[in-house]
């Protein structure tokens, strides 16, 4: 380059690119002002929840106030054990054909549905809960219960039968492997108000509670009605169960069994059993699943039903003849 040749600026226009970033920064903002100030209006518009249901039946277990439901006066007793986000009504179905035979009985986990919400929400207090609960009940020594735990309440049922294996007849880990599931970083990194703001948002979108249960419990399921979003939704909504949701979501972890205690669960005494969905292989699942979890507590073979996620209700008459022979030895 000559002496004469004009030289050009190494970044030429910079303030107006400065600018650009400026204006992109202050819009930004803006949004974030603008998402932040609708969240909270949310939260307090939401604020209040909705009232209870009426005749709700209660029992004290340990430090829980916890309700409950039951079917049938007679025979062996059973104690069904929700998953998360469920509550005693998952067990209706299933419940109403055990109970011919049988004395069931559902509770509410400690924060997730009606239940007294009492920290902490891991697995150990939910298996306290559960053996105080069928304590309270007269349910032990040789009137000792099977425990039935879908999904992650495998966990709940196997790590009583670990605790106090004299107080459980029996276990049985319906559609549920006990082991942790990550939920992913997304809930971790939400903070409030944003967090409570999404959580009561999506709980109160009928379509969202509709496509999640049709999703789990299958084709052979009946759509929800509004008196069927109702009993999925309200228990969710209650103070305590958003509190407990809340903190779950931000571990970002579904408690479970660690690995020496499901060592434990296996070289232990209590009989155990694994029931499994046919198609209950999308998200944490595989076919495998079943064959891996019946191994890893010493179970026999899985007995497979039809159905999805939620068997207890696309199948109820199936997991009732397949926990049958458990409930004859108990």
């Amino acid at each position: 380059m000559t002496s004469d040749e004009p030289r050009r600026a190494p970044w030429p226009r910079r303030p107006r690119r400065l600018r650009r970033l400026g204006r992109a920064l202050l819009a930004v903002a803006a949004l974030a002002g603008l998402v932040t100030a609708a969240s909270v209006v949310v939260v307090l518009v939401t604020r209040t929840p909705p009232a209870p249901p009426a005749g709700l039946r209660f029992v004290q277990a340990g430090d829980v106030r916890t309700r409950y439901l039951s079917w049938g006066d007679h025979g062996s007793p059973v104690v069904l054990v929700p998953g998360a986000f469920e509550t005693s009504d998952a067990w209706q179905q299933l419940g109403a054909v055990l109970g011919t035979e049988h004395r069931v009985f559902a509770l509410d986990l400690t924060g997730q549905g009606y239940s007294d919400a009492v920290a902490p929400f891991d697995v150990d207090h939910d298996a306290r809960q559960t053996l105080a609960f069928a304590a309270a009940l007269g349910l032990t020594g040789p009137d000792a219960p099977v425990l039935v735990g879908h999904s992650s309440g495998a966990a709940i049922v196997g790590l009583a039968a670990v605790t106090a294996p004299q107080e459980v007849a029996g276990v049985v880990f319906l559609d549920g492997d006990a082991l942790p599931l990550d939920v992913g970083p997304g809930p971790r990194l939400l903070v409030e108000p944003y967090r409570t703001a999404l959580v009561r948002l999506a709980l109160r979108s009928d379509g969202l509670v509709r496509r999640l249960y049709a999703s789990q419990c299958g084709p052979t399921c009946a759509p929800l009605d509004a008196a069927g979003v109702d009993l999925w939704r309200r228990p969710l909504q209650q103070r305590g169960t958003e509190r407990a949701l809340l903190q779950n979501a931000s571990r970002g972890v579904i408690p479970a069994m660690t690995s020496e205690q499901l060592d434990a669960l296996r070289r232990s005494d209590v009989p155990r059993l694994v029931v499994w969905g046919r198609d209950d292989v999308d998200g944490a699942y595989t076919p495998a699943s079943p064959g891996s979890t019946a191994a890893a507590i010493g179970a026999p073979p899985p007995v497979v039903v039809p159905g999805r996620h939620l068997t207890m209700i696309s199948s109820p008459a199936d997991v009732a003849a397949a926990i049958a022979p458990l409930l004859r030895r108990s």
